[in-house]
């Protein structure tokens, strides 16, 4: 497997980008989604990194898999509970019992998780550059 947590990261990045863009515009749902999409990405980086696959789209449940190696704060698997409740109800209508998605994420939900997730990328970066160091 070659080994490209940077090209991970660097998706994360983009990611959280792509999720400010979208508050500012109004863009809600969007918003959350690509928040989820950043830190899951950014800890699939650190997996990258270990030379070890990372699959399923679940922030706490890849969090919960780095704590048998690193200590991971409570707060940031609260914060991945929260992040994953955006993976899917804010891209399909059947996920609420009426309207659109998009009728149902605020701007308040989108910037805590924008900050969720940068929370998640400092804590990743951390990681990284510890085992880019070891």
């Amino acid at each position: 497997m070659v080994e490209r947590s940077r090209d991970w990261m660097d998706q994360a990045e983009g990611d959280l980008e792509h999720a400010k863009h979208d508050l500012a515009a109004g863009f809600y749902d969007w918003a959350c989604f690509s928040a989820q999409q950043a830190a899951e990405k950014a800890v699939k980086a650190v997996f990258q990194r270990l030379g070890t696959e990372a699959w399923g789209q679940s922030v706490y449940d890849l969090l919960a898999r780095l704590r048998e190696r690193f200590e991971v704060d409570e707060s940031l698997l609260d914060m991945a509970l929260e992040l994953d409740k955006a993976y899917i109800p804010t891209r399909y209508p059947y996920a609420h019992p009426a309207s659109s998605p998009r009728r149902r994420y605020t701007r308040g939900e989108a910037e805590r998780l924008i900050g969720y997730v940068e929370r998640v990328l400092g804590f990743c970066k951390g990681l990284l550059s510890e085992l880019h160091q070891g």
